[in-house]
């Protein structure tokens, strides 16, 4: 049941809903921001929690409802905004739910204690599937002729060592709820950070909340950030560095995808550098100030902060809405791999460059000495 269910729902006001569940030792979390379709009744987050995790129906009660902010999407009291819709609007206080999670959908009822009932089936995310990128089939000397060819543009590049489908690593660990996230991973993080690098990083600054995540990131605590490189190299390095050399059936290619920071800023309507929470999918490009960091400078980084599970379907229904092309793929051939990892360490990418310390100056090390 872990994981985001995103869809439509039937009630007296149907919409979107969208559920986030973490699972947890003895039960499962979950947040579901609830979007009716029309602005005459409000947006909620509704949050509970399951008895167990065995139960074939998940049968419960939860208080725990917040209304959302018209214009801003803050949580903020009913009292506050009731006088912005019909004064026959209520706020529901109690809602009863019954979730029956079967294979790859969830269904969901519920009925509320001012007579609202809704029902909703929603289908698992597909993040966790293969890519449906039709790439470039490159060799690394076309793909160095391929780089002139995009001198001007601004593009982001990403190396993967496999063509997986794009995802941050939060979301790859199963996990959902950027609020728990937020609420305990990110105060955990902040002890240890502390301790480590002698900073007193400020939380509720929103520069350094987010210095905080690129930092923990870089140092590979999984996040909801995803790692782009102004370098189309430094994104060669990342496809080649983590790459097995063995060429089989299923491993024969690296993949570098290419990001179009131009048309994107053109599809968005939402700012880039906006909170980490929010009641509506989103992803954003920020780059954030590299304190303590001295990995992202040497890397050309660039991060995607994202609460989308599956950003690569997410980006595809974007493209298809607004009739251009932001994301695009490229596979490199595995044979080329030291053929290309020593014509970067002349460029000067090296593992000993990008991880400044003692990690990078070993994994240089073993690159040039134990090469299989």
């Amino acid at each position: 049941m872990e994981g985001q269910w995103v869809g439509e729902y039937n009630s007296q006001n149907p919409g979107r809903i969208i559920l986030n569940v973490d699972a947890l030792p003895t039960c499962y979390q979950a947040v579901a921001y609830v979007h009716p379709n029309t602005a005459a009744s409000p947006k909620m987050v509704v949050r509970f929690r399951t008895i167990d995790k065995s139960s074939a129906v998940h049968q419960l009660r939860t208080t725990d409802l917040s209304t959302l902010h018209p214009d801003t999407g803050t949580i903020v009291p009913w009292d506050s905004i009731k006088d912005r819709y019909a004064s026959d609007v209520q706020m529901s206080k109690a809602v009863d739910i019954v979730c029956t999670p079967d294979g790859d959908k969830l269904s969901i009822r519920w009925g509320t204690d001012i007579g609202l009932i809704g029902q909703c089936e929603l289908p698992r995310s597909k993040a966790g599937s293969p890519s449906d990128l039709k790439p470039k089939v490159m060799t690394w000397q076309e793909y160095r002729s391929y780089i002139e060819t995009i001198r001007g543009r601004k593009l982001l590049f990403r190396g993967q060592s496999r063509p997986w489908r794009l995802r941050t690593s939060f979301h790859r660990h199963g996990r959902a709820d950027l609020e728990r996230f937020v609420l305990e991973d990110v105060r955990q993080l902040h002890k240890y950070l502390v301790a480590n690098t002698k900073r007193m990083f400020n939380l509720s600054d929103g520069v350094e909340f987010g210095a905080v995540l690129a930092l923990a990131q870089h140092h590979g605590y999984p996040t909801p950030l995803l790692d782009w490189t102004a370098s189309p190299f430094v994104g060669a390095f990342f496809a080649y560095r983590g790459a097995d050399p063995k060429v089989s059936e299923n491993n024969k290619f690296v993949r570098i995808l290419t990001f179009d920071q131009d048309k994107w800023m053109g599809m968005q309507q939402l700012p880039q550098s906006i909170p980490l929470l929010l009641p509506d999918r989103n992803v954003s490009l920020v780059e954030f100030l590299a304190i303590e960091n001295q990995r992202m400078i040497p890397q050309q980084g660039v991060s995607m902060q994202s609460n989308v599970d599956d950003i690569e379907g997410y980006m595809k229904a974007l493209e298809t809405h607004f009739r251009v092309s932001v994301l695009e793929a490229i596979d490199l051939p595995i044979v080329d791999r030291d053929f290309a990892i020593d014509e970067l360490r002349y460029m000067g990418i090296t593992a000993g460059s990008m991880f400044p310390g003692l990690d990078g100056v070993c994994e240089d090390l073993k690159e040039r000495n134990f090469r299989p």
